[in-house]
């Protein structure tokens, strides 16, 4: 599906605006933290608070997917416009995204509950339920856009994310983990809800201000441009993906040893994630930069395209192993309650750091090689302030027990 895209010059549209909805599911997120809190709260395990609790969390949750939705679709036609998208190509990311953000209430339910589960210790479900939808998704993608054209795939995708999420309810119901009445809804804890979800929220959806801005920088370069910025993104998620999950991982585990005082443990847990992750990133980052004008060659035949892929990955390649420092230390500071904290620093490096340097080195005549160093330099600074952060923050609360 993705070479089909690219041979008509409409990757890197849809790579980047795709980007920018696929983060704002990223905002359930904050039903992460917010399980976790809930963790240490100590009724975690009592049934009656905490069906009420979930009960109210779902209806306050799930209702809020709607007002996202119906904004999106409305100002999607804004979106594209704000993003340069070049008009042989705007009906056709138009068609697909008008489809596929329909979708986002069958994601957002699915990764709240993924949430929950990772909160009781089980992350395996998720993984086997992600890897059906993916394989579902990779057979019906010909099959839909054979029979239906272009916007065959954003069906196939809405439909193997209906699936996935249907698969979760089930297992729900088997496990028995949790009883929902409407009834419970609580109006009284919306606010402490809303306190420690807010700052997750914002924290996961920083990173699309960014893409989307540095999306329009790239695009008054030129199309292939784009092609490679798209590219980039692609082949970026190999080695972001770890990180992230070794972010929310920590996030839980981190929140259950704060809960029990054992910060001893907590360190430990950290050292060993920064060694593990550290360790698969640089071999990651080996073979991805290494191959990178080879790989990009999965998505766009072009030789333009390839060099510029090649040289992103070069300049930032180190910045990868700093991002998994980055998101350890993030996912500590989550994991001790401390959510604002990360929010700071993502705001910090992505929004003060990140899109201010590549306009300035952009606009210095450096051109594409600038916006990359922009990035890489973010890295360096968000490694080295989020250490430092979650640092303090373990010395302030193992001084406070």
């Amino acid at each position: 599906m993705d070479r089909k895209f690219a041979r008509r010059n409409g990757l890197c549209r849809l790579d980047k605006l795709h980007s920018y909805y696929s983060d704002l599911n990223l905002c359930c997120d904050g039903g992460d933290k917010w399980c976790i809190n809930f963790d240490l709260s100590g009724d975690w395990r009592k049934g009656q608070e905490k069906n009420r609790k979930f009960d109210f969390h779902i209806v306050l949750c799930g209702g809020s997917f709607l007002p996202v939705t119906v904004l999106l679709e409305a100002f999607l036609p804004g979106i594209l416009k704000a993003l340069n998208t070049p008009i042989e190509t705007y009906d056709m990311a138009y068609s697909y995204l008008a489809i596929y953000i329909l979708g986002y209430l069958a994601v957002y339910l699915y990764l709240y509950f993924t949430a929950v589960l990772r909160s009781f210790g089980n992350s395996m479900f998720q993984a086997v339920a992600m890897l059906v939808s993916t394989i579902l998704n990779g057979i019906l993608d010909p099959i839909f856009i054979h029979f239906i054209g272009f916007h065959g795939a954003a069906i196939a995708t809405l439909l193997s994310q209906v699936i996935c999420l249907l698969f979760m309810l089930i297992y729900l119901k088997k496990k028995k983990l949790f009883a929902f009445k409407i009834s419970a809804f609580d109006k009284n804890e919306v606010l402490p809800l809303i306190q420690k979800a807010i700052p997750s929220v914002i924290q996961q959806s920083i990173p699309a201000i960014s893409t989307t801005f540095l999306t329009a920088l790239v695009s008054t370069y030129s199309v292939t441009a784009i092609a490679a910025y798209g590219v980039t993104g692609k082949l970026e998620t190999i080695l972001f993906y770890p990180a992230m999950a070794l972010n929310m991982v920590l996030t839980t585990i981190i929140g259950q040893c704060v809960g029990g005082a054992r910060y001893d443990r907590a360190k430990d847990y950290l050292k060993c994630a920064l060694g593990y992750g550290c360790g698969l990133l640089v071999i990651l980052s080996v073979l991805v930069v290494g191959l990178s004008k080879q790989l990009s060659g999965l998505f766009v035949k072009s030789d333009d395209v390839a060099a510029i892929v090649g040289t992103y990955f070069l300049i930032v390649s180190i910045g990868y192993i700093l991002n998994t420092v980055t998101n350890c230390c993030l996912g500590a500071l989550n994991g001790m309650g401390k959510p604002s904290k990360s929010m700071f620093l993502m705001i910090f490096y992505y929004i003060v750091v990140r899109m201010p340097l590549a306009y300035l080195l952009s606009y210095l005549g450096f051109g594409l090689n600038g916006i990359w160093v922009a990035v890489l330099v973010s890295h360096v600074v968000a490694s080295v302030a989020a250490g430092i952060s979650g640092t303090i923050t373990f010395k302030k609360r193992a001084s406070t027990t």
